[in-house]
């Protein structure tokens, strides 16, 4: 904590060198449009997050049992905190945007902590004959859901986090072309890497196409992977009043990576028997809403379909190796071979997609004045697994203040009832210069 707290006096003190007033703005400029240079041409603007976690271990699962048979095998957090400076530039013809973090995490094992600096966005861009020509590390988020979005075939982006940040670009080479009711966008992301990289980091060519048809936007995409090979889809988001918005999404695709058991294993493993696969053809559908009241309260709502995620009968053949793993611990099979093997069970927990095939998303939020409360609500319809997220945020000109409560619930067959964490609680504040 003494380093942290070292580290957070550091970028306040660059923090308010960077705000130092700008500049009297020249006539037909905005105030918007100056940016208080620290280096001579060099405009930067930016933001400094603290955020304090803490950390509920859920009373079930496997992760929980492994612990309980070695003790610290891999002991989860029980609080934290993270500061993290992001520093924007941008000139004609390039954008930056940089993150520098420190992370502290404080439980049974001790004190740990890392530090972590990275690029969210590093990219030159060009105009040539109408097209807008951009190479480098990009933000490039597609598709019209909240919770979900099938059709975000590039950036891949993890949705539904605590605290919103700014996402890491992924590195492309991209060029775009706009007029008043049409946008057409062609991209060749992760060109530096291996055909056989997994997930986001797959080599692939990436198409969209918007148009707008009055009150109602639609998107076409398309996309070939270097090994997942060729999807499709379409979206579409329609303004039906000033108070109700509705939007769909749907994506075919041949093939997508998932990982899988090893259904040969039958008792304890030598290594992790989690295997990265091409689990085949998937489709994948989302269908949602947004209803707003005058007096800002609003009722967002989406159900979505996602057939890259476990199926129900994997699900089973997972809780029951959970209960054979218990049943070698208790008939003296050693605890540190049984506890590996529970450890290795939580891999299939980590996905940052749908965790269930079919699920139902709830988010209600009323913005008054400077502040904005919600509660959503994730609900998996297959075994009543729950995830509850309350917050608080407060908007000024300059600071943003959160916090929250996120509680995963369910049953003893609920997938979500076996996270490592039951409970996280968390309070962040940003300042922006």
């Amino acid at each position: 904590m003494k380093a942290l707290a070292q580290l957070a006096l550091g970028l306040l003190w660059a923090g308010a060198a960077l705000a130092q007033p700008a500049p009297q703005p020249e006539p037909g400029l905005e105030p918007a449009q100056i940016i208080a240079p620290v280096w001579p041409g060099l405009p930067i603007s930016g933001s400094l997050r603290l955020q304090l976690d803490e950390f509920s271990a859920n009373t079930s699962g496997p992760l929980q049992l492994a612990n309980r048979l070695q003790s610290g095998l891999l002991p989860t957090p029980e609080r934290g905190a993270t500061l993290q400076a992001e520093l924007r530039s941008s000139a004609r013809y390039w954008n930056a945007t940089a993150t520098l973090q420190q992370q502290v995490d404080e439980g049974q094992g001790g004190q740990s902590g890392t530090s972590r600096a990275w690029f969210n966005e590093l990219a030159a861009t060009h105009e040539a004959g109408g097209w807008q020509l951009s190479a480098g590390k990009k933000i490039v988020a597609w598709d019209v859901g909240y919770a979900f979005r099938p059709n975000d075939v590039v950036q891949q982006e993890e949705r539904r986090t605590l605290v919103s940040t700014t996402a890491e670009g992924r590195p492309l080479l991209m060029a775009e072309h706009f007029d008043a009711d049409t946008a057409w966008s062609l991209v060749w992301v992760n060109p530096t890497q291996s055909r056989d990289a997994l997930g986001a980091k797959e080599p692939a060519l990436a198409a969209r196409v918007y148009q707008r048809a009055g009150a109602v936007d639609w998107h076409g995409f398309a996309r070939y992977g270097a090994h997942t090979g060729a999807s499709l889809g379409v979206a579409g988001a329609w303004v039906a009043s000033d108070a109700l918005e509705l939007h769909a999404s749907v994506r075919a695709m041949r093939a997508a990576d998932g990982k899988v058991f090893d259904p040969q294993l039958s008792g304890l493993a030598q290594s992790t028997p989690w295997q990265w696969v091409n689990t085949g053809a998937a489709t994948q559908a989302l269908l949602g809403g947004t209803w707003t009241h005058q007096s800002r309260f609003s009722v967002l709502a989406e159900a979505w379909w996602d057939g890259t995620a476990p199926s129900d009968a994997q699900w089973r053949n997972w809780f029951a190796r959970n209960q054979l793993l218990s049943d070698l611990a208790a008939m003296g099979a050693p605890a540190s071979a049984v506890a590996g093997n529970l450890a290795w069970q939580t891999e299939a927990l980590s996905t940052t997609g749908s965790l269930r095939r079919s699920n139902i998303y709830l988010r209600l939020s009323w913005e008054h004045e400077n502040w904005q409360p919600t509660l959503d609500l994730l609900y998996h319809p297959a075994d009543g697994g729950r995830m509850w997220t309350a917050a608080l945020l407060y908007k000024g000109d300059r600071v943003r203040l959160q916090g929250g409560l996120r509680i995963s619930t369910g049953g003893a067959d609920a997938v979500l009832g076996q996270l490592p964490t039951g409970r996280q609680a968390y309070l962040s504040g940003t300042w922006t210069f």
